[in-house]
């Protein structure tokens, strides 16, 4: 099958879909700092079984709209471009896949429009509710307690993050996708970074990079983030007051969908969610399929472990097909009796 771009209207702003086959929408949703692109192992696989696979480019990112302001990033924002994909190719419905940020921007679509999207799987960030704070107060607090630096701390001031990545695109993005990547050395990521560092400072660009990334993909990667700058990737990191706001207004977080997890072991995302991440998501998500940890793979969790990843995705699918199936079933038979 060959995949094309469709370019839907959600307000006054244009999202960019890269769509392959027909049926119930399975719309996917990529993290920072990536694209549609990094999900082009799912979107043949979950066309071949019989589904309309989609995956946008999240606001900001390749070839949909990039607007300035840093409260157009905000999550009530991503979810109204979420639902217009869902209005225009999948007649009102779709099942979400979510991985990095994209995890908690279908987390939280599922939390808030049930009606719309009936079953959700992240990657990565696992799903923990709302909590009792934004999470940047805390890591703010903490580091300004131990003076040890947190990414998402330095990248809360506009305009500072964004130069540094922009000087050289290349050299930022592949340091970035190695030292997150299972099989990079501990050091690749360094842990005893200091408040006044920057992002990349001390990450390792390595000589040959793992098979996973190619030198096509990476330079995939390269012209859409050349072409985007970073801004708008990075606005989504500034909005966890605005989100915190609005989120705590649908009730305690529970999501009742069908719903799946998968991460990597190696993960230093996933990681810092802790051993109870798993216990919080079934007390959320009473109807959490399945909670599945990959060995020998990091945070980039369906292009490192595609074929895992699809064998977890497509089984799901097939699973949620047979519940919906069920009711009719029985319906007929009740008919004929």
């Amino acid at each position: 099958m060959a995949h094309d771009a469709r370019f839907v209207q959600s307000g006054g702003h244009t999202i960019r879909v890269i769509v392959e086959g027909a049926g119930p929408l399975v719309l996917m949703v990529h993290g920072w700092p990536e694209s549609w692109y990094s999900w082009r192992h799912q979107i043949g696989p979950i066309a071949q079984a019989g589904y309309t696979a989609a995956a946008m480019d999240v606001r900001g990112y390749g070839g949909s709209s990039k607007p300035r302001p840093v409260q157009a990033y905000d999550m009530k924002s991503l979810i109204s471009d979420v639902q217009a994909v869902a209005d225009a190719l999948g007649g009102g419905k779709a099942i979400l896949i979510g991985h990095d940020w994209g995890a908690p921007i279908v987390w939280s679509s599922a939390l808030v429009d049930p009606g719309r999207f009936t079953a959700v799987a992240g990657l990565a960030i696992p799903y923990s509710g709302l909590g009792e704070e934004p999470f940047i107060d805390s890591q703010q607090r903490k580091q300004a307690a131990n003076g040890r630096f947190f990414y998402q701390v330095y990248m809360q001031d506009e305009g500072v993050a964004e130069t540094e990545l922009e000087a050289d695109v290349r050299g930022g993005l592949r340091k970035i996708y190695y030292a997150l990547s299972g099989g990079a050395p501990d050091n690749a990521w360094p842990k005893d970074k200091m408040q006044g560092d920057t992002l990349l400072h001390r990450l390792v660009d390595p000589e040959v990079f793992p098979s996973w990334l190619t030198a096509d993909d990476i330079d995939y990667f390269v012209k859409e983030f050349e072409g985007s700058g970073f801004r708008g990737p990075l606005n989504r990191y500034r909005n966890f007051h605005r989100d915190f706001e609005w989120l705590s207004r649908f009730g305690n977080g529970t999501i009742e969908q069908p719903a799946l997890f998968v991460a990597g072991e190696q993960d230093m995302a996933f990681r810092l969610f802790g051993r109870q991440a798993e216990d919080r998501m079934r007390s959320l998500m009473p109807n959490l399929g399945g909670f599945h940890v990959l060995p020998d793979c990091g945070h980039w969790t369906q292009q490192e472990k595609p074929a895992e990843v699809n064998t977890l995705l497509l089984a799901w699918l097939k699973e949620l097909r047979s519940r919906t199936a069920r009711p009719a079933a029985i319906s007929r038979t009740a008919k004929r009796a």
